[in-house]
């Protein structure tokens, strides 16, 4: 085992990424949540994230970030943006 374990983080960002995938199609279904809604909340989790982290928790927050990303994406596309 190296000096630097990074699998920690690794795990914390996927497992983050999946549970806000999920979370956000499901608000997106439920809540009717627009582009702009969720460009919102991705700008004030980007600002959260500024604020130095350790090594978990700024993965997981890395991960919920390019969870948002990849909806936005999504409904982009689906628009046709």
């Amino acid at each position: 085992m190296s000096e630097y374990d990074f699998s920690g983080e690794q795990r914390m960002f996927d497992t983050a990424y999946e549970l806000m995938i999920h979370h956000l199609e499901l608000r997106v279904k439920t809540a009717c949540l627009s582009i702009h809604d969720l460009e919102g909340e991705l700008h004030h989790l980007t600002i959260y994230e500024g604020h130095g982290r350790g090594g978990l928790k700024a993965a997981e927050i890395d991960g919920q970030i390019q969870a948002y990303i990849t909806i936005i994406s999504r409904m982009k596309r689906k628009q046709g943006r």
